[in-house]
């Protein structure tokens, strides 16, 4: 009943009988649950008769990106303490990207690592956060600033979690769909261009999901440190994980894909003027962005901190401000730099364009 995307990524037609393979492959004396408030209310109901859990303690945090703090990385820990775990105890994280991320982070530091699965319930930590072995939390205002690498012994995606999510998160994860079609071929990215993400249907969004993830996987497992090709996955994370921070900041806080279909906007321009992306297709992929995703309300009195959070980001080299570019669809030119002025362009071109 299950769909190997990778030895690690299952697509999950039968969740408990792969849930009960994945735990019983993880050697464990005891097994904790980790959910957010709202995964805890609305997708723990999916998996409480689940005999292998029945015992499990369970671990919930406040949920929202707010809640991704060394402090819910300490409650966890304590939690797991008082729990009576030990180097040999299992974590389930079930949830979105901030629980497969804080919670990933956890058990990979506590007693120097714990086995931990990913049962990723929104699009975003499906296609995404939970796949790929990235940890971490937001600290001192800034995205995923502490983490480490730990790839999950399994992931499990489940889409029938995929009817509990709103509009917004399904949008959200959508863009880094777009993202991952982009750094691969026309053909899926012409694909999603087609897909009406405010009317979704479900089952074609199953394959394009499970096509989605073996993208990510492929480049994971050639470039797990991120060294190289890795790189690509970044598309469109320059700008947006600094517009995400600043509305966090602003107390405008944004979705993360959100934040990253504005970032692909501004990228996709520093491609067309530095790397000769076909402006055709640069113009339906913003189309398609500004359709789904408007646009954000940042003006160009914020210039200066989003440039300020650019310089802040992880993937800078020798204090250069650090882009993966596109010279079209799937050629990827990964650390690339751009004038402060080009940059202020594609903010401009963000807001306008």
């Amino acid at each position: 009943m299950r769909e190997p995307i990778s030895n690690r990524v299952i697509l999950s037609n039968s969740l408990y009988e792969d849930l009960s393979k994945a735990i019983a492959e993880c050697s464990h004396d005891k097994v904790f649950v980790l959910t957010d408030s709202t995964t805890h209310a609305l997708c723990w109901p999916l998996l409480s008769d689940f005999i292998g859990l029945r015992n499990a303690v369970q671990i919930t945090i406040p949920c929202g990106d707010t809640s991704k703090t060394l402090e819910s990385v300490t409650h966890v820990w304590e939690a797991l303490v008082s729990g009576g775990a030990t180097r040999h105890s299992c974590l389930v994280c079930l949830g979105g990207g901030m629980v497969t991320d804080l919670g990933g982070f956890a058990a990979s530091t506590f007693k120097r690592g714990i086995d931990y699965l990913n049962i990723p319930t929104t699009l975003l930590s499906m296609v995404d956060a939970s796949v790929g072995g990235k940890t971490g939390f937001n600290f001192h205002g800034l995205k995923n600033e502490v983490g480490v690498f730990a790839e999950p012994q399994f992931v499990i995606i489940h889409t029938k979690f995929l009817s509990t999510l709103d509009a917004d998160n399904l949008r959200s994860g959508y863009a880094e769909m777009l993202k991952h079609g982009l750094i691969s071929d026309k053909e899926t990215w012409s694909e999603l261009l087609s897909f009406d993400i405010s009317r979704p249907e479900l089952t074609r969004l199953q394959s394009m999901v499970g096509r989605s993830v073996a993208v990510k996987e492929r480049i994971v497992e050639a470039d797990p440190h991120e060294h190289g090709i890795r790189k690509a996955l970044n598309l469109g994370h320059t700008i947006g994980h600094a517009i995400e921070s600043w509305g966090m900041a602003s107390g405008a806080p944004m979705l993360h894909g959100v934040a990253v279909a504005h970032g692909l906007v501004g990228e996709l321009y520093l491609s067309n003027v530095l790397s000769g992306f076909p402006l055709d297709r640069l113009r339906m992929t913003v189309s398609y962005i500004h359709e789904h995703y408007g646009r954000p309300t940042f003006t160009c009195d914020d210039y200066p901190s989003l440039l300020e959070l650019m310089r802040h980001d992880k993937k800078n080299i020798s204090g250069s401000i650090n882009f993966t570019l596109l010279s079209d669809v799937g050629s990827i030119r990964i650390n690339q730099t751009a004038s402060i002025e080009l940059i202020q362009e594609a903010l401009d071109f963000i807001r306008e364009g």
